[in-house]
């Protein structure tokens, strides 16, 4: 008798916003982008939920709204919908607004098993998600671009996380990555400009594009803080003067913060803070991945750009041993501790900011990472995970 083998395609349930950003004339966010090529990659079937559908039909932007009709036969509109279980039913009472109610319409598809994932950046989603133990399977688009990238190293492309310190003088302030500063900050260009010889870090595709930029610089004690409320007290602080960073799977974000961190501890100050608008996606999302580190919201900075908001973060020592992101880089002495023995020929492709002794930094070029999955001989222990 023949068996016959039936594999069900993956079917992905986009979030409105993802698909309001997709058919935007304007691009705001390069990842999405990224985003579709995964998708269309792995032939993964890219799901609309139809209240999405109605959601989309009512923006107030109409050439949203042509695009999308145009393109919807290019997505797969569900042709019905899960029906609430209890589950569903409790989490629905506490809605307070139709987009709230959309919200649990989307994870009760994931929930029912009718779609295999849901890629979101709606916060309110994800602990949605959490609540009803299926966050494993709701991702943003960071970590859904990570996803894909650690599955399937032979399609993805590392090259892009060569993280070097420079001048403000070597970058190219042409670079369209600074339009947004541009656009929040009057004056931005001149102020870059007056930072010629100061230091920053930035990271680059092989093509030159900047992808992340960060200038951090300590302030002492006296410094005025008068445009901030609630004022400071008096510390050694880290500012973080500018941060940005695409978003493309590979945790450049993570990568960022531990240069902060590390500048924190070697010019030992008290406390980290930033200012930050929170008027785009790519805002929220920074704002969102410094609070999973532990930053927390202190008050407001008024200046001519307007209001920001402002991050502050503690560098003295202190344990969380639920989320150890939120004390990093401190840990707690009494946890059990493990030696991870790695090759030396992949150190440093690991571990690219703990250059071997024996290694010279001029000579190391290679910016692959090593899959886990396709070199498990240098890993000698279980439960290591490469983030």
């Amino acid at each position: 008798m023949q068996h016959i083998s039936i594999i069900a395609n993956i079917r992905i349930l986009l979030d409105t916003n993802i698909l309001i950003h997709r058919e935007a004339a304007t691009i705001a966010r390069d990842d999405i982008g990224r985003l579709f090529h995964w998708l269309d990659k792995l032939r993964y079937d890219k799901c609309v939920h139809p209240l999405s559908a109605e959601e989309i039909k009512k923006h107030s932007d109409p050439n949203v709204v042509r695009t999308f009709l145009i393109k919807l036969t290019s997505y797969n509109v569900l042709k019905s919908t899960a029906p609430d279980d209890t589950d569903i039913s409790a989490i629905r009472m506490t809605d307070k607004t139709q987009n709230d109610s959309i919200d649990t319409s989307l994870v009760a598809e994931l929930k029912a098993g009718r779609v295999d994932f849901l890629i979101t950046e709606d916060r309110g989603i994800h602990r949605k998600a959490a609540l009803l133990k299926i966050a494993s399977s709701t991702f943003t688009i960071d970590s859904f671009l990570e996803k894909v990238s650690i599955e399937n190293p032979e399609l993805a492309d590392y090259r892009v996380l060569s993280v070097r310190r420079t001048t403000f003088g070597n970058l190219n302030l042409a670079d369209s990555f600074f339009d947004s500063f541009r656009s929040d900050y009057p004056g931005f260009d001149r102020w870059f400009s007056h930072k010629s010889d100061e230091p920053a870090y930035v990271c680059t595709t092989e093509s030159g594009s900047i992808i992340a930029f960060l200038y951090i610089k300590r302030e002492e004690p006296e410094e005025n803080y008068a445009d901030i409320s609630p004022s400071f007290s008096k510390k050694r602080r880290l500012k973080i003067g500018t941060f940005k960073v695409i978003s493309n799977g590979y945790k450049l974000g993570e990568r960022f913060l531990k240069i902060i961190f590390d500048n924190a501890l070697a010019q030992q100050v008290e406390e980290i803070y930033v200012t930050i608008f929170r008027n785009t996606s790519e805002q929220e999302r920074l704002y969102n991945l410094l609070e999973d580190w532990g930053f927390i919201h202190h008050g407001s900075k008024t200046s001519s750009a307007g209001s920001e908001a402002v991050l502050v973060r503690s560098v003295t020592p202190h344990i969380n041993s639920t989320d150890p992101r939120r004390s990093y880089p401190f840990i707690d002495a009494t946890t059990k501790k493990y030696i991870v023995p790695i090759y030396p020929a992949y150190h440093t492709e690991l571990l690219p900011d703990s250059i071997l002794n024996t290694e010279s930094s001029a000579d190391f070029v290679e910016n692959r990472p090593k899959s886990l999955l396709k070199n498990p001989v240098f890993i000698h222990s279980r439960g290591v995970h490469a983030g």
